[in-house]
């Protein structure tokens, strides 16, 4: 399946999204199942990276106080993308709600903080691919067996309770997936990120030089044994005393 456009592909979004609000979540919590929790408290905000026609995708949520989750049926192999829209629209701080995300029992998704990744009322999207062939289901390199259904599951944290705004399953690659608007203080962060990278990563050249063998015999040092630099100073201080010398006996 080839890149598609905005237009087309919202068009085909918000068909989905009327079955999205209007379908039956589970809840592996105690094995029973129930409705999740619909909330517009976003609507007064505007979302940030987002464009004025997918606003409302961020400004709606559901949640539940426990872990809650959708069944959505593939019937043909291939490569797929599941894209996650989120914003936090309501904390202003991080530590406030986090919260995991599994595909079929896998954690693709470790301590989702939103506000952490991006700020307040600010459009976030957890992208993440995965292939299914021959019966299997291949993500984030590990590998389970597929019976039909991919089961998408928020799991209920310390810290407040799993929601998701929006999600897609898309039949492609990653590059199909349209792109936020960037951010400037997020772009900002990710570049300070990637500097403790290179740094952490000198540590480690460093210390791995550091613990290298060298191969052959060591190389002599020429100067090791060169007096030069013991001679520099003697030399400075007779030529400062031998004029002052000269100087007191013409006194």
């Amino acid at each position: 399946m080839g890149a598609v456009s905005n237009r087309a592909f919202w068009a085909h979004w918000i068909q989905w999204r009327s079955r999205f609000n209007s379908s039956r979540a589970f809840q592996t919590h105690g094995g029973c199942c129930c409705s999740r929790t619909a909330s517009d408290y976003g609507m007064k905000l505007p979302i940030l990276r987002s464009n004025a026609e997918d606003q409302i995708l961020y400004q709606t949520e559901r949640y539940n106080e426990e872990t809650f989750g959708y069944e959505v049926p593939i019937k043909e192999e291939g490569d797929y993308v599941l894209v996650l829209k989120f914003a936090e629209v309501y904390f202003a701080q991080s530590q406030q709600k986090v919260f995991d995300v599994r595909l079929n029992g896998h954690v693709v998704v470790k301590d989702l903080d939103i506000f952490d990744r991006v700020g307040h009322s600010t459009a976030h999207d957890e992208i993440i691919p995965m292939s299914i062939k021959k019966g299997k289901l291949s993500v984030q390199g590990e590998v389970s067996t597929f019976t039909g259904k991919l089961h998408i599951e928020f799991v209920k944290g310390y810290y407040d309770n799993p929601k998701i705004c929006a999600l897609y399953i898309l039949q492609g690659t990653v590059e199909d997936v349209p792109k936020l608007q960037p951010h400037p203080g997020l772009e900002k962060k990710e570049e300070e990120d990637d500097e403790d990278d290179y740094d952490d990563g000198s540590s480690v050249k460093k210390q791995a030089n550091k613990n290298r063998v060298q191969s052959g015999p060591r190389t002599p040092n020429p100067y090791a044994s060169d007096n030069s630099s013991l001679m520099f100073p003697i030399l400075v201080a007779f030529g400062v005393f031998i004029p002052t010398l000269f100087c007191l006996c013409r006194l």
